[in-house]
């Protein structure tokens, strides 16, 4: 019974596939558009629902293109910008509490985290009320970073870098390197 009413859906599913999808990233695009205070431009591909928290002040670039299940959260005087051609890819969390600035052309992979805040310890008080620091973070033009790759406070990220998969970058990146590990260090080049 279940693959006979599986064939049956598919069967009338399959020809309505593009409309449906295109549907998909228009609602998508509307959902992320009234989460924020600016305007999104209609060259962003969204291709599935982004959460927005906090303050929303983010900004986006021209001709993005944003996976599924992307988390952006401002909080404080917090700020996230976002250049043009950009490419964020699936589950994706860029959480800002001083400022995150993506470059044209970047691209950070699946599961990346940029979080420009830590949390304090302070004796005699629980870690959710200590507070945090914040230091911006600036990503440069045509960064690759790979994914699970994670970026902490204050780091700044050369034009055309790459970062490989799962890093976890604590310091700044020369443009044009290439750096890997936990903590992230430069390899050499060839």
């Amino acid at each position: 019974m279940k693959a006979l009413l599986s064939k049956s859906l598919a069967a009338l599913l399959r020809p309505t596939a593009g409309i449906r999808s295109n549907v998909r990233r228009v609602v998508a695009h509307a959902h992320l558009a009234a989460a924020i205070p600016t305007r999104l431009p209609s060259s962003v591909v969204v291709l599935g629902r982004a959460q927005v928290h906090g303050t929303g002040r983010i900004e986006f670039g021209e001709n993005l293109l944003l996976y599924p299940d992307l988390y952006l959260e401002t909080q404080e005087q917090g700020t996230i910008q976002i250049g043009n051609g950009v490419v964020i890819s699936t589950g994706a969390h860029l959480v800002a509490m001083a400022s995150i600035t993506v470059g044209s052309g970047s691209m950070i992979g699946e599961y990346a985290s940029i979080r420009d805040a830590n949390h304090l310890r302070v004796d005699g008080l629980p870690m959710r009320d200590a507070g945090h620091r914040a230091r911006p973070i600036a990503i440069g033009k045509e960064v690759w970073i790979g994914r699970g790759v994670t970026v902490l406070q204050g780091v700044t990220i050369g034009d055309g870098a790459t970062i490989g998969a799962n890093a976890v970058v604590t310091r700044d990146v020369p443009a044009g390197a290439t750096y890997v590990g936990v903590p992230a260090a430069p390899i050499p080049r060839r």
